[in-house]
């Protein structure tokens, strides 16, 4: 990670070269870009708070807030962790949730202001989750979409992205404890598409002065079994690996499933080789590229080739701590009801799922990085 005298010799040296009127074309850093460095490195100071050498982010996913129509009613649409369900993951020895909730909830109109009542449950769940020791990772659960129009599309454009994240972050910038993922599952549009609106929420945050560790996804609902496939334009690997962000703390973010079709809505696992074979792969185009990775979705029924690959793949991540800062499992939530991948425990108890997951929570190491 660059520190702080670097990004002002970085500064001043391409200071030398506008004044000259001789900006190499064949430098990393644009016009821009200096301007970006001269506006993060006051906030560098700080940025030891957000190192990714933090404990490890191992946790589960908490339903609810993402739940229902946008115009859905509090409390009878959608629902925000309680109080309870938040002590039960502390208690189980967790580091770390990720919090689904909808874009267009918090923010009604494109440009617009927040919804305050909104802002309000988001700080709440915040405010008693670092209460509890825990990091909270905020998603915007909307594959891509603001009221049903992808990225890219009419007014939904990467600058109206970008408009989001700059108006969050500041919410809760220098808070260690809160890392922003800039969405969650990107699907039915290219990477080619996806890049240039997740390169622009990257510098939206930074824009703020916001230190905070951010997540990045790519598209294929973003899972790693898919990071790799050709797409008009390029795939995952081919784009994201020119990604940037200023102060280099970021992670990708990808997800993966162990069923058939990887998309963790079937009964069984028969991919849970497949899958860590795919995770495997992945951290390799990590490794390479000099970046890290957390897992944020994966999960399983009680089938027993789904606890069997729950235990597998949490040994994996948690022995390749140097790759992966840790990982989320789908889902726990007030409101799962019979819902075969739930995680929230029934009548005080653990669910096999959980019982699974408890010792690679506490495992050794304790540390990443």
């Amino acid at each position: 990670m660059l520190n702080f005298l670097t990004y002002f010799r970085l500064a001043a040296h391409k200071i030398d070269l506008v004044k000259g009127n001789s900006l190499s074309m064949k430098s990393k850093f644009s016009r821009t870009s200096l301007f970006r460095i001269l506006a993060v490195t006051t906030c560098l100071i700080n940025l030891s708070t957000n190192s990714l050498a933090a404990t490890c982010l191992r946790g589960v996913n908490i339903a609810g807030a993402e739940f229902g129509d946008e115009l859905g009613a509090y409390g009878e649409a959608y629902i925000y962790p309680s109080d309870e369900t938040l002590e039960w993951a502390a208690g189980e020895g967790m580091t770390a949730i990720r919090l689904p909730f909808k874009w267009e909830r918090l923010q009604p109109s494109l440009f617009g202001s927040f919804d305050s009542r909104e802002l309000g449950f988001l700080r709440d769940v915040v405010a008693k989750s670092n209460s509890l020791g825990l990091t909270v990772i905020l998603d915007p659960h909307n594959y891509a979409q603001y009221r049903g129009t992808r990225i890219g599309n009419g007014p939904v454009s990467a600058a109206a992205f970008a408009d989001f994240w700059r108006r969050l972050a500041p919410h809760f910038s220098g808070n260690s404890e809160v890392v922003y993922l800039l969405m969650n599952e990107p699907a039915n549009l290219t990477a080619a598409t996806w890049f240039p609106a997740a390169q622009a929420g990257i510098h939206a945050i930074r824009d703020t002065g916001a230190n905070n560790l951010i997540m990045v996804p790519g598209t294929i609902w973003t899972g790693a079994s898919h990071w790799f496939d050709e797409q008009d334009g390029g795939s995952n690997a081919d784009l994201f690996e020119r990604i940037e962000d200023p102060l280099e703390n970021m992670v990708f973010e990808v997800h993966q499933y162990m069923d058939k079709d990887y998309s963790g809505t079937n009964s069984t696992c028969p991919r849970s080789e497949d899958a860590i074979e795919a995770l495997q792969n992945m951290a390799t185009w990590l490794k390479t590229h000099d970046f890290r990775g957390f897992v944020g979705e994966f999960g399983g029924t009680t089938s027993p080739d789904c606890l069997a690959g729950l235990a597998e793949m949490t040994a994996y991540l948690n022995s390749d701590s140097e790759t992966w800062i840790g990982w989320s499992a789908w889902a726990a939530g007030e409101w799962w009801g019979d819902y075969e991948l739930s995680l929230q425990p029934i009548e005080g108890m653990n669910t096999p799922q959980m019982k699974v997951l408890a010792p690679y929570i506490s495992a050794s190491p304790n540390q990443c990085g």
